[in-house]
């Protein structure tokens, strides 16, 4: 079975580095690397290659902020500089990082998406890129540096429902995030039986020997995304958890982050989050196996110190 880790992106930077070279210890698939609106990704990859021994992702890029010659660019830069270790995560991220903090447009994501992914192969194959699409025409360009692999594999993190289908037609891998444990295991069931590709999800986790404080730092960053990721809050609020998601979006409207995530409940840390002490955390771990995940990607949410919380992260994962 895989297990991976994610370094969330609100660790600074040195942070992250040490924490990427702890990993050669514990042995993950992938060690994930996100870009928000903070770090750069495929620098962070950079630097993060030279200090583990694991495979590395993108988590994700975004498919409108770089044009797909340049994403292919990038992958096969990367993935010469690892010794063909990378793994291409693609999203489409949301309409207030594309248009608020990129200027562009956020439109036809299932579209950009494919023409993205198709280009992308193609360049990748070393073959002259002539492509006429709905969105892209490209024609007469072959890279100038030969990829080391003619195929890097790519994970598409899908939200609704036509993202999802769309994944399953020409992704690798699918990578999940923030959604309920019930509604994965019948999604998987039904798309597995489509087409098998490696189904990941990234995890929200916190690991303490105090397991209450665990908690309460999962709580702060799930009520984080549900403030002000309105996809997310779309998505659970139509899976099971409208009243919780209403709550919680309305405290954050009149005070903020300051004490919203106090209104998250038992219920959605269990069907969305790895969160307490070590065994709690192992026991939590399969149920999300237990749902047809088969590549679950633990994202770091420090729980003080972070070297040593990171020590207790990867030790509670690498025994499971």
């Amino acid at each position: 079975m895989k297990l991976s880790y994610s370094l969330g992106s609100l660790l600074p930077i040195e942070d992250l580095l040490k924490c990427a070279e702890k990993t050669i210890k514990a042995s993950p698939d992938t060690v994930w690397v996100p870009e928000t609106w903070g770090m750069e990704n495929f620098a962070m990859l950079s630097a993060v290659s030279a200090r583990t021994k694991s495979k590395i992702g993108s988590s994700i890029i975004n498919i409108y902020s770089r044009s797909p010659a340049v994403i292919a660019m990038g992958a096969a830069t990367i993935d010469t500089i690892s010794n063909q270790r990378f793994v291409l995560g693609l999203g489409t991220s949301s309409i207030p990082i594309i248009q608020g903090l990129h200027g562009y447009r956020f439109e036809k994501p299932l579209q950009r998406m494919k023409e993205t992914v198709e280009i992308i192969r193609l360049a990748l194959s070393g073959k002259k890129i002539d492509y006429a699409g709905g969105i892209f025409a490209l024609r007469g360009f072959t890279l100038l540096i030969k990829p080391p692999r003619q195929h890097i594999p790519i994970y598409i993190a899908a939200i609704n429902q036509k993202m999802t289908e769309l994944t399953w037609r020409i992704g690798d891998g699918v990578i999940f995030y923030l959604r309920p444990i019930s509604e994965m295991k019948e999604t998987i069931s039904k798309m597995q039986n489509k087409r098998k590709i490696d189904v990941a999800c990234q995890l929200i986790t916190s690991v303490s020997e105090d397991g209450d404080q665990a908690k309460e730092r999962v709580r702060k960053t799930l009520s984080f995304y549900i403030s002000v990721g309105e996809i997310y809050r779309k998505f659970l609020a139509e899976n099971g958890f409208k009243k919780e998601t209403d709550n919680i979006y309305q405290e954050y409207l009149k005070s903020g982050l300051k004490s919203n995530h106090e209104l998250i409940p038992d219920s959605m840390l269990q069907a969305l989050t790895i969160s307490g002490s070590p065994q709690e955390c192992k026991k939590q771990l399969k149920r999300f196996y237990d749902a047809g995940i088969t590549h679950p990607i633990i994202q770091f949410n420090p729980s003080g110190e972070v070297g040593k919380s990171f020590d207790l992260f990867t030790k509670t994962f690498s025994d499971a």
